[in-house]
Formats: structure tokens, C-alpha cells, sequence
């Protein structure tokens, strides 16, 4: 089996090990494997403790299924097989995580209702109106160009159409060998562009919801909170704006090969450059700002004399955010970083399924 290929696909599955390890540490300080808790709690030597136990397990099962994909990886004769069992065995470690991550939040839930934090402690929650007075995110004007190298591709494409070849590279392998070819049409052509496009209006989406989704204010130092939480949301608006920009650019890149002399090798190292990147910046940007900008270095708060109210019932396994009463639709994950939906809103059933279906669809409509 090809050595470089092996070395490659360890390069993207150790920082997913590294992320999921130190998810704990990432949350806000309110809350702790799903479950809501004062903050003064966050760092007593219980949940520290408990925080290690699920980085040395978590890191015990990413360790085993390195072994087992640097033993078995390299019987594989072809990297068709290969990426297959590839994975097979990275959806079975999340299977694992998950399962992980449900036995430290059982044992949180037992914990927080044997110690009772919240009594005779009073219950808020903070909404402050000068909040949507701030600049939450970086302008969507931003992705202006993003739109204008997805309409130089079409440009350049039907300006030389006539150069393009009647088979055109649609796959290669880590050698840089063709495994897939299309036949040249202006249907064909357009799949990247499309996608350029469709992607564009997708990360304008997530920026756009980044401002927009729920407020977040901790009440026992809402200030501080709201700083650290505008703080955080400008961060992940510049994470995908240049994210997006990068992205199009690429599939630009692969686009101008059916026109261009471009090396092949080129073209397989640049997907996994770009894709190692937007890894490793998301783990920085998740390490130095944490959830809601809880690692964001401030002033401490007043110990606990007024908390957060307690909705753990609309958590469901401290995961998923069912609340027909909130109108939100989007809101911080309560375990990662990041944002999540309203799943009782029948909306965010309806965005998740247009997002699919553009993914997939364009690729089918456009395509042989």
C-alpha cells in the first residue's frame, strides 16, 4: 500500500482524535458534558477530574484505531479499498466517542441533582439589549470574491472550451493517476462553477447565522459575557469568510486543469493542504477562544450568586436543542464549538434538507 497515502489520511484522522479529546475543555464554563452547572463548579477537582478521565479514554480509542488502521491499511492493495476501510473505521471511532461522551453525561446529570448547585441560588436569564448593537460578524461583501473567481471559471471555461479535451480528469488517486473520467460537455463543465456558487451562498448562510443566532449571556457577569461572545462570533465569521474564499479558489484551480497544464501531483496535494489547514485552524480557533468565548482571558465573576436558568429538559442527550417555545432556530452547541438548531422548529428540518439536496443534487443534475 502506498506509504504516502497512509501518512496523508493519518494527517487528517489525528487532528479529529485531538478534537474530540478536548472538547471539555473548550465549552463554556457553565456548562459541562451537557449538562448546566454555576460556573465557580467548572474547575473544582470532580469535574476536572472528570474532564481527564474523558481525554485519557477518548485518547485510548483514538490510539487503538491508529494501530488497527496502520496494521490493516497496509494489506490493502488498492486505494479504493483503502479509503473505504478508512471510513468504515473513522464512522465507527465516532460511534465510539458518542458512547463515551453518554456515559460522562449520565455520570454529570447524576452528579449535578446529587449536589443540588442551583438552591437558593436565583435563576436568570440575561438578555441585553445593546447585544445586536454590536458588529457580530465581518460584512457577507467579503464573499464578492468568492463570486467573482466562481464567474472567472465560467468565463475562462467557455473562452476555451475548444482547448479542453473530449475526456476530462474527474479523479485521481494519491499518485496523481486519473481514476475517473467524464466526457466533455458544457453540462459537465459547469459542476465546479455551480458548486462555487452554491458554496458561496452556503458559507453567506453560516455567517449570516452566526450573527443572528441566539443571544448567550451569562448571567453572573453578563458584560464580560457579551465582550467574549462578540469576541467569539467575529472570530468563526472571519474563519469562513476566508475559509470560503479558499475553498472557491480551489475549485478554480482544479477547474483551470482541463485548460491548463497543471501537475497532477499538484492537484492531489492542494485538496489535502487546504483541508489540513481549515482543520488545524479550527482546533487553533477552538483552543485560544473556546465555546461562546469562554477561553477568552477576562475579568472573573461574582461567584455564583446569580445563575444561569437551568434548561437542561430541552437538551436531549445534552446534545440536541428541542424547545418549541424559543423562536430561535440556531444556538450554541452545548457540547463542542460551534452552532447548533432549534430541532423542533420544523425550519431547521427544512434548511437541513435544502442544504443536502443542493449538495447532492448538483453533482446529479450536472453529471453524466
Amino acid at each position: 500500500m502506498n506509504t504516502m497515502m497512509i501518512i496523508l489520511l493519518l494527517v487528517i484522522m489525528i487532528p479529529v482524535f485531538i478534537s474530540l479529546m478536548f472538547i471539555p475543555y473548550w465549552t463554556r464554563r457553565t456548562e459541562s458534558f451537557g449538562v448546566s452547572i454555576p460556573e465557580e463548579i467548572y474547575n473544582s477537582s470532580e469535574l476536572k477530574s472528570m474532564r481527564k478521565r474523558y481525554a485519557i479514554m477518548t485518547g485510548m480509542a483514538s490510539l487503538f484505531v491508529t494501530i488497527v488502521f496502520l496494521v490493516m491499511g497496509s494489506t490493502f492493495e488498492n486505494e479504493e479499498t483503502m479509503s473505504i476501510f478508512f471510513s468504515i473505521i473513522i464512522g465507527i471511532f465516532m460511534i465510539g466517542s458518542f458512547f463515551i461522551y453518554l456515559k460522562f453525561h449520565r455520570e454529570m446529570k447524576m452528579l449535578k441533582k446529587s449536589k443540588n448547585w442551583s438552591e437558593e441560588k436565583s435563576q436568570l436569564v440575561v438578555v441585553n439589549t445593546r447585544f445586536r448593537d454590536q458588529k457580530l460578524i465581518h460584512s457577507n461583501l467579503w464573499f464578492i470574491i468568492s463570486f467573482i473567481i466562481a464567474f472567472t471559471s465560467m468565463f475562462i471555461t467557455f473562452r476555451f472550451y475548444d482547448r479542453i479535451p473530449d475526456r476530462i480528469p474527474m479523479q485521481y488517486d494519491f499518485d496523481g493517476n486519473v481514476t475517473n473520467w467524464s466526457e466533455k460537455s458544457y453540462r459537465t463543465l459547469m459542476i465546479m462553477p455551480i458548486m462555487q456558487v452554491y458554496l458561496t451562498l452556503l458559507f453567506i448562510f453560516i455567517n449570516t447565522m452566526i450573527g443572528k443566532s441566539k443571544q448567550q449571556v451569562n448571567a453572573e457577569n453578563p458584560e464580560e459575557s457579551m465582550r467574549r461572545n462578540v469576541i467569539f462570533r467575529r472570530r468563526w465569521s472571519a474563519y469562513i469568510i476566508i475559509s470560503g474564499i479558499a475553498l472557491t479558489f480551489l475549485f478554480s484551480f482544479t477547474q483551470f486543469s482541463f485548460i491548463f497544464t497543471i501537475n497532477q501531483q499538484l492537484l492531489v496535494i492542494a485538496p489535502l493542504v487546504l483541508g489540513i489547514g481549515v482543520t488545524v485552524g479550527a482546533i487553533i480557533l477552538s483552543i485560544t477562544t473556546g465555546q461562546g468565548g469562554s477561553r477568552i482571558k477576562t475579568s472573573t465573576g461574582q461567584n455564583g450568586k446569580i445563575i444561569d436558568r437551568d434548561d437542561d429538559q430541552y437538551w436531549k442527550l445534552g446534545m440536541f436543542y428541542f424547545n418549541k417555545n424559543d423562536p430561535s432556530i440556531f444556538l450554541e452547541k452545548r457540547f463542542g464549538v460551534g452552532w447548533t438548531n432549534n430541532w423542533a422548529h420544523p425550519l431547521s428540518w427544512i434548511i437541513m434538507l435544502v442544504i443536502i439536496a443542493g449538495a447532492v443534487g448538483i453533482p446529479i443534475l450536472l453529471g453524466d
